[in-house]
């Protein structure tokens, strides 16, 4: 499945930014917060302007790189441009967003979505930045998940993956907790895009605390290292097959 550019906003803000060096509000509906906005100059930022830990994620790549959920390809560029030896091919769901990236330079774009059923090769790592575990959506789709990187990973593959805990939403500062719905996990969030009068539908996004990440891994045959923690919340992991 791909999106087409009348429910693509982000697709559709990438591609204005790039063609025309300039871009309206891109906008974030959700039932949970109030509405955000994601500034577009953002979704191009070079490997300086990175925070640390996408820019420490970039250096312990490795091997073949996947690329999921590329956008404008930041990632993959930043890579090219520290003179990465190897291929990296960008995986996106935006058609708009994978014209950009084959007009950036990118010469390997899969316009695809990430859980489809197709082979597509083995990686060395498969890179999931700008909160990567966003695109699992709920918690239950977990063993999806790691199916998936099961037909993905090469020997001795890893998965570079960051995420946040939205723990502190819920902080009530004396050590303990109010979490609105106890019967879900407090780290699904529903989201909508909105972009000029492109209005995207609906999605599920997960946010995953590491220790839901590594309990989850472990259960599915996986080790899960923490790497570095951000200063707000964020975290980079590595996940890679547990040796038997």
């Amino acid at each position: 499945m791909k999106l087409s550019s009348g429910k693509d906003p982000m697709g559709s803000a990438i591609a204005d930014y790039y063609y025309h060096q300039k871009a309206n509000k891109l906008r974030v509906q959700s039932s949970l917060f109030e509405e955000d906005e994601i500034p577009v100059p953002y979704l191009f930022r070079t490997f300086q302007e990175m925070p640390l830990v996408e820019r420490q994620a970039l250096r312990l790549c490795r091997g073949e790189v996947l690329d999921v959920g590329a956008a404008s390809g930041c990632h993959s560029l930043a890579l090219c441009g520290m003179g990465y030896p190897h291929k990296v091919t960008c995986l996106e769901l935006s058609q708009l967003s994978c014209d950009v990236m084959k007009a950036r330079g990118l010469n390997h774009v899969l316009c695809m979505d990430f859980f489809a059923e197709e082979e597509i090769g083995r990686y060395d790592t498969v890179l999931m930045l700008m909160n990567g575990t966003s695109i699992i959506g709920k918690l239950e789709r977990m063993p999806l998940f790691f199916r998936r990187l099961d037909a993905l990973l090469a020997p001795g593959g890893q998965v570079l993956v960051d995420s946040s805990d939205l723990i502190y939403l819920y902080d009530n500062g004396d050590g303990t907790y109010d979490i609105d719905n106890p019967n879900s996990y407090y780290g699904e969030v529903d989201y909508r895009m909105v972009y000029k009068n492109v209005r995207g539908e609906r999605f599920d996004c997960l946010y995953l605390d590491f220790d839901t990440l590594r309990k989850s891994a472990s259960a599915h045959g996986y080790s899960c290292e923490l790497i570095l923690q951000g200063k707000h919340y964020d975290y980079l992991a590595r996940i890679a097959k547990a040796k038997e």
